[in-house]
């Protein structure tokens, strides 16, 4: 019986990952990285960062630092501006919340979380959200969703993620726990063989849920 839910955030409940990339490749360029989207999401489901390709073309650790600050400047002006919205994300949210205990757990960094939630209603929804710098290691290594799982009090079993990215599965796979993937044209291409469930949208995950 699962009485969890541990949501993964960017392109599950908000399409913010090709405004993150965007901006990643605009301010890698100068470092001399012509950044590819192939490249930087088989570096993301590995947990390896785009800056390392910069380092290894000789970039210092201070054009790199300049490059990242660079980089998140640009982001929260897409925050800001873009639309970011998932349709029928509250719809699910509300469904689901009548029967599971429900939490984020993300990679974004918090002030990053915060500009997006600042006038939206999916926090609310949460019991609690983990993000980074809440727990030692980011995905793909299994600590954001083993410190969820402790946060509850639950066991694996218990629990099932909501993710899109081969990232998020492999965390979640390396933490125990049932991992349903949400269909992403972002990261499409991506191994997601070893998911215990796949759906097309997030409409399908209350049917889904309530045959468990």
């Amino acid at each position: 019986m699962k009485s969890y839910i541990l949501w993964d955030h960017d392109g599950v409940l908000v399409d913010t990952e090709p405004w993150y990339f965007e901006a990643t490749r605009r301010h890698i360029e100068p470092l001399g990285v012509d950044l590819r989207l192939a490249d930087y999401l088989a570096d993301m489901a590995v947990g390896r960062a785009a800056w390392d390709r910069a380092r290894e073309l000789g970039a210092t650790d201070a054009q790199i630092a300049a490059g990242r600050r660079a980089r998140n400047v640009d982001y929260q002006r897409h925050l800001r501006e873009e639309n970011i919205e998932i349709a029928g994300v509250i719809e699910v949210l509300e469904i689901l919340a009548r029967r599971f205990a429900m939490a984020i757990v993300t990679t974004a960094k918090k002030d990053d979380f915060e500009l997006i939630h600042r006038h939206r209603n999916i926090a609310p929804h949460m019991d609690f959200v983990l993000a980074n710098g809440d727990y030692p290691r980011s995905k793909p290594a299994p600590d954001p969703y083993q410190a969820a799982l402790a946060r509850f009090g639950a066991e694996p079993h218990e629990a099932i993620v909501v993710e899109d990215s081969e990232r998020g599965l492999r965390s979640a796979i390396a933490a125990g726990i049932d991992c349903v993937v949400v269909a992403s044209e972002f990261v499409r291409g991506q191994d997601f063989s070893r998911a215990r469930y796949r759906i097309d949208s997030l409409a399908e995950l209350p049917v889904l849920l309530a045959s468990l």
